[in-house]
């Protein structure tokens, strides 16, 4: 007879507070505008088919909102593929925009199957059936894009209590660090040694955490204990790994010869995935050219009224394989303003000295203040993209003076195409001190790059802008 006081599994969970009620809103939010970027696409789609072929009658058993029944069931198969793939998910796989857009074709050829064997004479028309799977695509990308938008720019004025495991003379530096610069809340503070102490995790239901960052645990304790205590209470872990080796490499589990190993593939920045983000990188620039040209001789006109000098500021820096190249930005200095650096280098705010930061630089012109701010003295390396020295997204190149400075592991960011934007500029921008954090964000982008990462650091760098956060 089994005793009614034995032990239970660590996995088996003892609350169902695993999403919280914003997270069930976001997922409907996100089922949403699923929704009616199918229904858009459809509608927009048998506008354009009523040119071509008329929509079999058995098909079109009835009809609601003025979309025919076909669309509502197809529909209803669409959003389960894609509730299923765990795009609904509130814990960042909705941020995979490509795979929505995998999933979102694989459900059309399905459907495209399905109905071929089920009665090859009746069939859509083939004008709806790409126009709908095309438009489909879009729509609920862009939708998607909104809706992420808009969620992170509410998330961030929402606090997140969080509880900080580290060692003790780490405590202090974590806290005011990710107070300052997010809109996290220590609600409680734990020594790494005592992680897996039963007091430790009484003290964090006490505080009623939302997470538990965790950095410096012991190598004789095992992260995977804590999270699956904290599992049970539906409360995350997030670690901070401290080494390079283990911090930036993506890669498989694996058992070899009973020995547990990671496998990494170093298949990154390679095959159409890079193909396309070439192309992706040339079209956006052309298209912000051809829109932003007014914006760009409004500046010009600005600059030339408002202070001696030229309106562009060409500076050397370090791209792809260390090769030298002139990197344009509109200027916010006096023209005399490399000159003067030498004599600032004193006053200079960077914890190491690689950088050059100085927050009140008198070399500014007031409205260069402003172009900085807001981020538009950036854009004419929409240039540098079109010729190939830069892209959208990537390490941000630095000047000469800079990368003398560098450590031998800092050069391996240069082994990728520099970016107008990039983790750097989404993670603090000039808030950042030291700039080994920013090399290690260069690196984590570098070993986890996709196109779904490019596109979802261009939306969150729509948003820093608009905030004119961590800008200088």
């Amino acid at each position: 007879m089994r005793s009614q006081a034995s032990p239970r599994d660590i996995r088996a969970p003892r609350c169902r507070r695993m999403w919280l009620r914003s997270e069930t809103a976001f997922a409907l939010l996100l089922f949403t505008s699923d929704l009616v970027g199918l229904v858009l696409a459809w509608k927009l789609g048998l506008r354009l088919n009523r040119f071509y072929a008329p929509l079999p009658p058995d098909l079109a058993a009835w009809y609601w909102l003025g979309l025919p029944s076909i669309f509502w069931l197809f529909a209803a198969g669409l959003v389960f593929l894609i509730a299923v793939s765990g795009l609904y998910h509130p814990r960042g796989h909705w941020k995979n925009y490509l795979r929505l857009a995998k999933v979102l074709s694989l459900g059309y050829l399905l459907a495209l199957a399905i109905a071929y064997f089920y009665d090859p004479k009746v069939d859509l028309p083939r004008s709806l059936f790409f126009s709908a799977w095309g438009l489909s695509v879009v729509f609920a990308v862009i939708l998607r894009l909104a809706v992420s938008l808009g969620f992170k720019v509410w998330t961030l004025r929402q606090p997140i209590r969080a509880f900080l495991v580290a060692p003790p003379e780490r405590q202090e530096y974590l806290s005011s660090l990710l107070e300052q610069r997010s809109n996290y809340k220590i609600v409680g503070r734990a020594i790494a040694t005592m992680a897996n102490e039963p007091q430790t995790v009484e003290e964090i239901l006490a505080a009623q955490a939302d997470e538990v960052i965790v950095e410096g645990l012991p190598p004789d304790h095992l992260a995977s204990r804590l999270y699956w205590q904290l599992r049970q209470h539906g409360i995350a872990l997030r670690l901070i790994p401290s080494s390079l080796e283990m911090l930036y490499r993506r890669g498989t589990p694996e058992i070899v010869a009973a020995v547990p190993t990671l496998r990494v593939d170093m298949t990154y920045l390679h095959g159409w995935e890079y193909r396309l983000k070439r192309y992706l990188d040339v079209i956006l620039a052309l298209i912000g050219i051809v829109v932003l040209a007014p914006l760009f001789i409004g500046v010009a006109i600005a600059i030339k009224l408002t202070s001696p000098g030229p309106v562009f500021f060409r500076q050397e820096r370090v791209g792809l394989h260390g090769r030298v190249f002139q990197m344009w930005k509109f200027r916010t200095m006096r023209a005399d303003a490399p000159q003067l650096q030498a004599q600032l280098e004193a006053h200079n705010e960077s914890a190491d000295g690689i950088l050059f930061k100085v927050r009140n630089d008198p070399r500014r012109t007031p409205l260069g203040c402003f172009l900085r701010k807001t981020s538009i003295d950036e854009l004419p390396q929409l240039f540098n993209v079109l010729w190939g020295d830069m892209s959208l997204v990537g390490p941000r190149p630095l000047p000469l003076r800079d990368v003398a400075r560098f450590h031998s592991w800092h050069h391996i960011r240069h082994q990728v195409l520099p970016g107008i934007t990039g983790l750097w500029q989404i993670s603090g921008r000039s808030q950042i001190g030291n700039f080994d954090e920013a090399a290690r964000l260069d690196l984590y982008y570098i070993d986890n790059w996709s196109l779904n990462l490019d596109l979802e650091i261009l939306v969150e760098t729509v948003r820093i802008v608009l905030f004119g956060s961590g800008a200088y």
